[in-house]
């Protein structure tokens, strides 16, 4: 029996999937994929078959499936176990991995359980971000870039590039000047990197060393502190008015985050 299952298609990411699932019952027959896969045991225990080797994942455990290798799923027990997976197409893979590395394609290599429960639990986290997509796009391009890190940091290769120095006054302020000039807009990540000729792996680690926020941290506290440059201007102008001129594109969402920054909400500013 499936007891439920859920996929999310990142727009702002194209060719990554997320999928969310709760098994009893239903087993995975003998299977493989296309993309590259990595799995994580949120709660319960998976019991699965690969290359002759059963093999017990549960929560701390990160299952690394590249495309073609064929292998299996079911519960260890009478008991359902949560499945939590990100799908990465081949060419997403291999884009953000040159980024990264700098290396022009992703190694080949057999599928790999990882025992490490810290990045584990930082890669459930990714998975319920990305599950919610940010209406700006930054912060799915940085919580993607940052999945991939996290695993090059841990498997050790390709190496990832060595990155030394910071921006210049001048970069910062012209980042600045952009996403001043385009706070109402969906600002991307790529917009910004190319402002500097960077890659925006490059761009993303030089800004936060630089800087000491990501770039989606400060785009966001920007447009916050603009939004109550409008605010103390005009009284009586509608909220969800302020929220669309400063690049929020829901109401709900920019009371949440001015909230958090502020402690309060925008209308008893």
């Amino acid at each position: 029996m499936l007891e439920e299952v859920q996929y999310t298609h990142c727009s702002t990411i194209p060719g990554l999937t997320l999928s969310s699932a709760q098994f009893a019952n239903f087993r995975f027959e003998p299977h493989y994929h296309l993309e590259y896969h990595i799995g994580l045991v949120q709660s319960g225990v998976q019991r699965q078959s690969f290359h002759g080797e059963t093999l017990f994942l549960g929560r701390g455990t990160v299952m690394l499936m590249p495309p073609g290798e064929v292998h299996d799923g079911t519960a260890a027990s009478a008991d359902p176990y949560t499945l939590r997976t990100f799908r990465l197409s081949p060419s997403l893979l291999q884009g953000l991995g040159e980024e990264i590395t700098g290396s022009s394609a992703f190694p080949s290599q057999s599928a790999i359980v990882l025992h490490d429960s810290a990045l584990a639990e930082h890669l459930l986290d990714l998975h319920t971000t990305l599950q919610h997509p940010a209406s700006d796009g930054i912060a799915d391009e940085t919580s993607a870039l940052e999945l991939l890190e996290s695993l090059f940091a841990r498997l050790k290769l390709p190496s990832r590039r060595h990155l030394s120095g910071t921006l210049s006054m001048e970069q910062i302020q012209k980042v600045r000047d952009y996403a001043e000039a385009y706070a109402a807009d969906k600002i991307v990540l790529e917009d910004l990197s190319r402002l500097l000729d960077l890659d925006r792996f490059r761009f993303l680690k030089l800004f936060k060393r630089t800087v000491g926020m990501t770039p989606h941290a400060w785009l966001l506290r920007l447009r916050l502190e603009k939004s109550v440059t409008l605010m103390r201007k005009d009284r009586q102008r509608p909220i969800t008015e302020i929220a669309h001129a400063v690049g929020f594109f829901d109401q709900s969402h920019f009371t949440r985050a001015f909230r958090e920054a502020y402690g309060i909400t925008p209308a008893r500013f």
